[in-house]
């Protein structure tokens, strides 16, 4: 079935067995009562009317034309969904997905075959969902995701607390706080728009709740059980992307049926993704439920375990439209092929042989400002700049110039001895392209709270004087380094803003180390190749009122020494041209330090969401902050609403938590 004729529901009702009612938007082919389809499902917070619009007219309608129900469903307490949402992938949440899917499966225009497909917080879901096992999901296709919430998601990374963790709360205060639309939800608008306001929670007052992998984490980390995913599964990323170890994970991990593929993308779904080259994404989902959904033989099967674009080395950008390379494919995943070893040395040298040195790292608070984004989403100057800056902060391990291109393709390890005269004390590993001018391209990185050297349960404090030796893994990338460039590693004991500092200043020694490099044989070319990206595809309309702009940039104040990262999100302002709603939204942030101090990191941001049809008006603003001292990390909240010119809903909090 292809370009079959379809209709749209906006506003389908999903009654849980609570009562609470889901707002779903659904497309599907005209004949389905006569002829059912299986269903696909996206289930997110980020409201179907106004926030995933424009991806979602590119790839719901297209999917429905080739004969599927595409189904897309608020989760509650956000969007048009009644209710409140308590957390992230709540027990709640997902139980809740789960009803989602028999309902799908029981009606009348459904063959009772259902598959799950998201990005980001609805790949989370789609995996979380998949190892619960309702009997109708086949199949999923997740992107951008994690297989462990406690380790590869954007609270804490080796143990260090990620700046994101923060971040990413305020920007989910903002988006819990915006109204349903009243076109939809009718009359109750208002009562479900402040209970939400009245629920509105700071998550990271609960994520800071618990700073060790414990039992809160385990639930929703499918890497607890990965046998518990029975459905088939492909699983997507991007190297721009802070969850691309996920994909080689599920790979190496599940027993069901697995495909992956990491390209050069950021947080976004590949058919519209950036840096390019795209690929036809929507075409190599249709192989995917044409074969597990409708039994069709598509040669899913047969790919390669896992495709990887080999992106070329590059010079230094924060922004990149496109990365030059090749597709490489490896037939069985994970690959038997010994490292490539490199040790660090004396004079910071990094070759084949070991000697005998010391090398001390005593990293200002500010070292990291060029890492970029932890997880590049908006299409900014996110990605990582030149690494010099960042460089002069670090015990930096350089290679002789390559003789000859290598290609690597997978995930490096670090492994060093290291003495720390301070009990508490963080470690951040780049893996850098050192150009013949000095310039300098991150190619990777690794992170670890040097606490928890031995796990993540139970952390224990460093002796101060005494060697530990400690294992770094890096995230996974495909690089290839040409002939003539330097490799270096380079290690530092700060790296903000992605990471919150140490509670004490201190320095490193580093006695011995080494890299394992996971070079291939080089590439002669492409070695499997996808569709283009989809032009038969629809477009969503609407009018531009203010147009979207991002923007970061560093000032130094010369009198206090204060170090200052400023961030502007301005997503614009736009009027749906089908129904009228106009929307708009900023943030703005900064992220403060003293080069010195530790405990002077601050770190602030500022929402103003607005929302009008005919003559209703809304806003919300949202005000965030944190900051810390050596015993304890501090928030503080503000979540205001106006109706036209009253204000009609004022909150605020502040929370304490052990460090």
């Amino acid at each position: 079935m292809e370009n079959c004729e379809i209709i749209e529901f906006p506003d389908v009702g999903i009654t849980l067995s609570d009562g609470t009612r889901l707002s779903a938007r659904v497309w599907c082919p005209a004949d389905a009562e006569d002829n059912p389809v299986p269903a696909i499902l996206e289930y997110l917070p980020y409201r179907k009317r106004d926030g995933t619009v424009g991806r979602d007219a590119i790839t719901h309608p297209w999917m429905a034309r080739r004969g599927y129900a595409c189904v897309r469903v608020d989760i509650r307490g956000n969007g048009d969904s009644e209710g409140v949402m308590a957390d992230e992938y709540s027990p709640e949440e997902l139980a809740d997905g789960v009803e989602i899917i028999n309902w799908l499966a029981a009606q009348t225009w459904c063959t009772g075959k259902v598959g799950m497909m998201g990005i980001s917080w609805g790949g989370f879901n789609a995996l979380q969902i998949a190892a619960l096992q309702p009997e109708p999901l086949k199949a999923i296709i997740t992107l951008c995701s994690t297989a462990d919430r406690y380790n590869e998601d954007i609270h804490y990374r080796g143990g260090c607390l990620l700046g994101e963790n923060f971040d990413w709360g305020s920007v989910m205060l903002s988006y819990s706080s915006r109204a349903p639309d009243p076109d939809l939800v009718g009359e109750k608008w208002r009562d479900m728009w402040l209970e939400r306001l009245e629920a509105d929670t700071f998550l990271p007052g609960i994520w800071l709740n618990h700073q060790t992998r414990d039992e809160y984490w385990k639930h929703g980390s499918i890497c607890e059980d990965y046998s518990a995913v029975k459905a088939a599964t492909l699983a997507i990323s991007g190297w721009g992307d802070a969850y691309k170890n996920t994909v080689p994970q599920l790979v190496e991990n599940l027993s069901a049926p697995v495909k992956g593929i990491n390209g050069p993308w950021m947080h976004k779904y590949p058919h519209i993704a950036a840096p390019e080259p795209r690929i036809g994404f929507l075409h190599e989902a249709l192989r995917w439920w044409d074969h597990w959904l409708k039994g069709e033989n598509t040669g899913v099967e047969n790919d390669p375990d896992y495709r990887m674009f080999l992106m070329d080395g590059v010079r230094p950008k924060t922004w990149y439209e496109e990365r030059a390379g090749r597709w490489i494919a490896e037939a069985n995943w994970p690959v038997d092929r010994p490292a490539t070893r490199l040790f660090f040395d004396i004079g910071g040298k990094l070759g084949e042989k070991a000697h005998g040195f010391s090398a001390t790292v005593a990293s200002p608070q500010h070292c990291g400002l060029e890492a970029g984004q932890f997880c590049a989403i908006w299409g900014g100057p996110e990605l990582p700049g030149d690494q010099r800056a960042d460089d002069a902060f670090s015990a930096v391990f350089c290679s002789e110039p390559l003789e000859e291109d290598a290609d690597i393709a997978g995930q490096a390890v670090v492994k060093m001895t290291v003495t720390s005269d301070k009990p508490q004390a963080q470690v951040a590993v780049r893996l850098n392209h050192v150009h013949q001018d000095g310039a300098s391209t991150r190619i990777t990185y690794g992170l670890l709270n040097l606490t928890h050297r031995d796990g993540h349960a139970h952390p224990q404090p460093l002796t101060p004087g005494k060697a530990y030796e400690v294992t770094i893994p890096l995230d996974h990338i495909a690089y290839r380094m040409p002939r003539g460039g330097r490799l270096a590693v380079a290690i530092s004991n700060a790296y903000w803003p992605l990471i919150w500092p140490s509670p004490e200043a201190g320095t490193l020694t580093i006695s011995a180390g080494s890299i394992d490099l996971p070079v291939r044989p080089p590439a002669k070319g492409d070695e499997v190749t996808f569709e283009e990206p989809e032009t038969d595809i629809e477009t969503w309309e609407h009018d531009v009122i203010r147009p979207a702009g991002f923007k970061r940039w560093r000032e130094t104040d010369m009198k206090t020494g204060l170090v200052t990262l400023h961030v502007v999100d301005d997503f614009g302002k736009v009027r749906d041209s089908d129904h009228g709603l106009v929307t708009g939204a900023i943030a703005t942030k900064q992220w403060v330090i003293h080069p010195d101090d530790p405990n002077s990191a601050r770190a602030s941001t500022h929402w103003v969401d607005e929302f009008e049809r005919g003559g209703l008006r809304l806003c919300t603003e949202t005000v965030t902050e944190m900051w810390s001292d050596s015993q304890h990390f501090y928030l503080a909240a503000q979540v205001r609403a106006w109706e036209g010119e009253d204000l009609i809903f004022d909150s605020q909090v502040n929370k304490k938590r052990d460090r």
